[in-house]
């Protein structure tokens, strides 16, 4: 049986108020196939019963599990290579000079998915900036999902995952073979910290942040809250602290404290 039109609006509403992510009309199926997996794993008769225990918001552990089913993880090591190439031509070498005094280097990789963007990141700066090894650098990474963000801290990956992306050269140089996976070396993982974080909610404490890559996560938001995550991380950047969106994301019209930047091909976003 199909979502009903009162169901479906009723769960577009829910999961606004608790991920911020706005589903658009027409996207009943989408809810649909979602639904039917959680429903399979609590043993429960089908979407119409989630949607009914969602109403009654007594059962946390479903809802936790609900918004996370809604969520994308698409990821893969140097996604969109063109991001890394700034890194490593303009942002880094700004960011280092810029912090010479101190050290110290804060990168954020939000909605990071499993962490194969914060680890790129981490095994980036171990190519190219050797200096940096008796830096303070933190990789900072978040997620809405609870498990996605327990795979990022073990840095455990399966071979499909690390056939997506990752040289051959830098998977033989900073992972080790385990079983049927691969693990990150424990050099870069020290480097990364993960925590569930929900963009649309309340924020744990965070370091003022050198650079931060939100790729591809306000495409999901509706313009209001487009606007107020934009404004957050705009207090979080230190002045001329580079933020990377989604090739289809702008702050353009939402937030007036950036400064649109072309590097290279990339498009990158400053703090003014």
């Amino acid at each position: 049986m199909s979502v009903s039109l009162q169901d479906f609006d009723f769960f577009r509403a829910w999961l606004q108020v608790r991920s911020g992510i706005a589903l658009e009309p027409g996207k009943e199926y989408l809810v649909e196939t979602r639904l039917i997996a959680v429903a399979s794993r609590r043993n429960l008769a089908g979407p119409e019963e989630v949607i009914q225990r969602l109403r009654k918001s007594a059962w946390p552990e479903l809802e936790t599990e609900v918004v996370e089913a809604l969520t994308t993880n698409e990821t893969s090591f140097f996604r969109d290579w063109r991001p890394f190439e700034a890194l490593r031509t303009r942002v880094i070498p700004q960011s280092m000079e810029r912090r010479a005094a101190e050290h110290r280097l804060d990168l954020w990789s939000a909605a990071c998915s499993s962490g194969q963007e914060a680890y790129s990141i981490a095994m980036l700066l171990a190519e190219h900036f050797p200096a940096l090894a008796s830096w303070d650098v933190k990789i900072h990474c978040t997620d809405l999902s609870k498990e996605m963000v327990a795979r990022a801290r073990a840095g455990r990956f399966t071979q499909l995952e690390v056939n997506r992306g990752l040289p051959a050269p830098l998977l033989v140089k900073y992972f080790r073979q385990d079983r049927d996976g691969w693990v990150i070396s424990d050099a870069l993982r020290s480097r990364v910290s993960a925590q569930p974080l929900n963009l649309t909610g309340p924020w744990p404490a965070l370091p003022q942040m050198d650079v931060v890559l939100m790729r591809n996560v306000l495409i999901y938001f509706d313009v209001p809250t487009r606007t107020a995550v934009l404004g957050r991380v705009h207090r979080l950047l230190r002045p001329g602290g580079a933020l990377f969106l989604g090739s289809a994301e702008t702050t353009l019209g939402l937030h007036d404290g950036y400064r649109r930047e072309d590097a290279g091909g990339s498009i990158l976003f400053r703090a003014a």
